[in-house]
């Protein structure tokens, strides 16, 4: 099973100034994480995609040929990118070019997105939010497998014989990946698509996602795929330190952000009791010391027979040495005792 760290590029709200933090600053510290996280062994780094005040990065794709630059192995992904205001072209052209910077390691991970500010950005409705994804969906699937392409589709210009250059390493292909929030019909179109599926479970227990995933690996081998290609991940909120009191304060930074979103979506603020729930072995938070954030992981492995986690770990923007403390645990500590686990 792989283990990933994804980002959002999270900025820390101040207080005193009425600003965010810099988001200059945030990228190159997540550079120079990328950069730790190769070098410990994470197998991912995923990402993702947001047109906000409090994130850093609008432009996945930008930071990730910045990160192949300055790494030798771990693949890089987009964690996801917004396919419903994105163009299937551009999409390709630039992970493709990405996958010939980092020699064969780019991944899109592309999915409706959970926020909506990209789409009056880019001049689309939110009354073809459904329609553009899977038009769009349908496009990029067939860049990806065919070099000249002719398509047709009712809310993008069709194509004619036209080729989209250059051709990522692999035969052409990119490893593109379905990333859902728990809809059945996302599954269900992964599944008959024969797509890796990413699964965000960030609240709640798990184990409510059981049924989904068995949903997934029912339809995905109904529609004839072969089993050996399943890929299933699901993409979780992580943080580990071994300092109890870092984990506690870590409550904080946490709540920050998760009121942040909340207030604009109707959620009551945050508590500390949903965040030891969440924390618990049924909980849906991988915060905790490497042991614990292990066993956990290894648990996903058990009830859901993922082949790969990714750990989201800057939610709020915690302090870049913790981060880098994180990661650097995740990949000596945690990773090896899920391999053995």
């Amino acid at each position: 099973m792989e283990l990933g760290i994804g980002m959002f590029g999270d900025l820390a709200f101040d207080q005193t100034t009425g600003k965010y933090r810099d988001a200059g600053v945030k990228i190159r510290e997540i550079l120079e994480q990328v950069k730790l996280m190769d070098e410990v062994g994470i197998d991912v780094f995923a990402m993702g995609e947001h047109h906000r005040a409090d994130y850093a990065v609008s432009s996945p794709e930008m930071v990730l040929a910045a990160a192949a630059s300055i790494t030798k192995n771990i693949k890089l992904a987009s964690g996801v990118t917004v396919l419903s205001s994105s163009e299937p072209v551009k999409v390709y052209e630039d992970f493709s070019t990405l996958d010939l910077i980092s020699d064969g390691r780019a991944e899109v991970f592309v999915g409706r997105g959970s926020f909506i500010e990209s789409f009056p950005l880019y001049g689309y409705s939110l009354n073809d939010y459904e329609e553009l994804f899977d038009e769009k969906l349908d496009l990029l699937l067939k860049i990806n497998s065919e070099e000249n392409v002719s398509w047709s589709g009712k809310l993008r210009a069709p194509m004619q014989n036209q080729t989209v250059y250059p051709r990522a390493k692999n035969a052409g292909k990119l490893s593109i990946w379905r990333a859902v929030g728990g809809t059945p019909q996302s599954v269900l179109n992964a599944a008959q698509l024969g797509m890796p599926l990413v699964v965000a479970i960030i609240g709640g227990m798990p184990i409510q996602f059981r049924n989904l995933i068995e949903f997934y690996k029912q339809e995905y081998k109904k529609a004839g795929h072969d089993v050996a290609d399943m890929q299933i991940a699901i993409h979780s909120h992580t943080f580990v330190s071994n300092d109890p009191e870092i984990i506690e304060g870590y409550f904080h930074t946490y709540k920050s952000q998760m009121d942040r979103i909340g207030s604009s979506r109707g959620w009551a603020p945050y508590t500390k009791m949903q965040y030891d729930g969440g924390r618990s072995k049924d909980g849906a938070l991988f915060i905790g010391n490497p042991a614990e954030v292990a066993e956990k992981i290894a648990y996903m492995k058990e009830i859901f027979g993922i082949t790969r986690f990714i750990g989201h770990m800057d939610v709020g923007d915690p302090a870049h040495d913790s981060m880098m403390k994180s990661i650097e645990l995740f990949g000596k500590e945690v990773k090896p005792v899920v391999k053995d686990l």
